[in-house]
């Protein structure tokens, strides 16, 4: 889906004020934290307002935020996976579990974010954040190696696939600043009731609730094309 114009006011759903940014995180390639490949997974925070718009098409572009790398175009990058949103809450949840401080960016986060649920987002709802930018949710984020080498833990890709706190993409659809402090306001939610969450578990753990994501135009190209080769064309549930 290419990205569009749009204006909170546009949605026709009553703007609500949902939570903050924490913090603006950017990260520069290399090889951290072991890493085998360049990644532009280490992020940390910065004080001063990034610039947010879409990249332009996966494969071609990287990050939607300015001052932020992407190394590995074949996999990540582009419109619809413009900016990495992750809840501080989920974050203190697993610095509790792996008995290690997980500081703002530490899994690879654009924004991370306090006071919303983001695992009970829904796929297409947007996200007006400061005074301009509008972000609309895309697809949930699948752990990679590079996930796992970073953080140095055994069986990391299976826990983080079990707890399903992916966090989630964004595309922009209005570009704009966004700085630590922030807040967010959900402008739209769409018609469906697919989640950031369920969308995740589809695609990773449990494929019997793909049939639930037959139809939501809001999901990527390629993830809408996953749905299609996996799920029968009689399955839609909307139908």
């Amino acid at each position: 889906m290419e990205p569009t114009s749009a204006s909170p006011a546009s949605s026709g759903t009553e703007a609500r004020a949902a939570g903050t940014v924490l913090s603006v995180n950017l990260g520069r390639g290399g090889r951290p934290g072991g890493t085998t490949r360049r990644t532009g997974i280490d992020k940390h925070p910065v004080a001063y307002p990034v610039q947010v718009a879409a990249p332009g098409p996966k494969h071609v572009a990287g990050s939607g935020m300015s001052g932020d790398d992407v190394c590995n175009l074949k996999h990540h990058g582009g419109n619809d996976q413009a900016v990495y949103a992750y809840a501080r809450e989920d974050l203190d949840r697993w610095a509790d579990e792996l008995e290690r401080e997980l500081p703002n960016g530490s899994f690879g986060e654009n924004l991370t974010t306090s006071g919303i649920d983001i695992g009970s987002a829904l796929v297409g709802e947007r996200w007006a954040i400061g005074s301009t930018l509008v972000l609309e949710v895309s697809d949930p984020r699948i752990p990679c190696r590079n996930f796992a080498e970073f953080l140095g833990q055994r069986g990391w890709v299976r826990r983080f696939t079990e707890r399903a706190t992916s966090g989630t993409y964004f595309r922009v659809l209005t570009p704009g600043p966004v700085v630590a402090g922030d807040t967010i306001r959900v402008v739209h939610r769409p018609e469906h009731d697919v989640t950031v969450a369920t969308a995740f578990r589809a695609f990773t753990s449990a494929p019997d609730l793909l049939p639930q994501l037959v139809g939501v135009q809001s999901l990527s190209a390629e993830a809408q094309d996953h749905v299609r080769r996996r799920v029968p064309s009689d399955s839609d549930p909307r139908s």
